[in-house]
């Protein structure tokens, strides 16, 4: 999401893992391109990702999306549980600020400290990062809390991709990704996604021009 608010597709590589060498490898190309100034990165919480990000984009406020956090909580307690555990969690992840989001947290380990430890243990250790989000404005927290945009982006090229099922090589896949991203890229052009001028408010008291302000998810 650009300093305008409108969002863009910088680029595609072509990657056999999601290891720290392959996301340093992406982003290094990516500043080499002229990307700068980079803000605010929102993504799940791959080791090799998170690491990259750390390295290529010091300075960053990194947002670990919610929704992933989420799968990994219902994912540590027993199935009879997971209503809620999901309702409570959401409860903490969703609160007004940051008061009542720890307030809120300390009521969801003390509910599920025997009957979900896991859960406790896993929303413990993500909270500080999920919640990133709450140094925004209030205006821009709903849509950048998660990778929802860049979810519903992968599943449009998941949706081409197995009509194809099996390429022959690197090429012929980023042709046809290449000019489904290209055609998605002109059509988020035609309407503004945020309105971005608060946050280049939030951009500025950060020291960083604002100008140059970018959000990656």
């Amino acid at each position: 999401i650009r300093s305008d608010g409108y969002r863009e597709i910088l680029g595609v590589k072509m990657g056999d893992t999601e290891s720290f060498a392959i996301w340093e490898e992406t982003f290094r190309w990516l500043k080499g391109r002229g990307l700068k100034g980079v803000m605010f990165v929102i993504s799940d919480d791959h080791g090799g990702l998170t690491e990259a990000v750390a390295r290529h984009f010091q300075g960053a406020s990194w947002q670990r999306c919610q929704v992933h956090l989420m799968r990994n909580i219902l994912g540590q307690c027993a199935r009879r549980h997971r209503a809620d555990v999901a309702a409570a969690a959401q409860r903490v992840l969703q609160a007004p600020d940051m008061d009542d989001a720890r307030r809120r947290l300390a009521e969801f380990v003390e509910r599920f400290a025997k009957t979900a430890p896991k859960s406790v243990e896993c929303l413990e250790a993500g909270f500080e990062d999920a919640m990133a989000v709450m140094s925004l404005p209030e205006k821009y927290r709903k849509r950048l809390r998660t990778t929802n945009m860049q979810e519903r982006l992968n599943e449009e090229v998941r949706r081409r991709e197995r009509v194809i099922r099996i390429f022959p090589n690197d090429e012929s896949a980023l042709r046809l990704i290449g000019a489904l991203l290209a055609e998605q890229n002109e059509v988020w052009q035609e309407r503004k996604y945020l309105d971005m001028d608060e946050f280049n408010e939030w951009a500025a008291a950060r020291k960083n021009p604002p100008e140059d302000s970018k959000v990656i998810a």
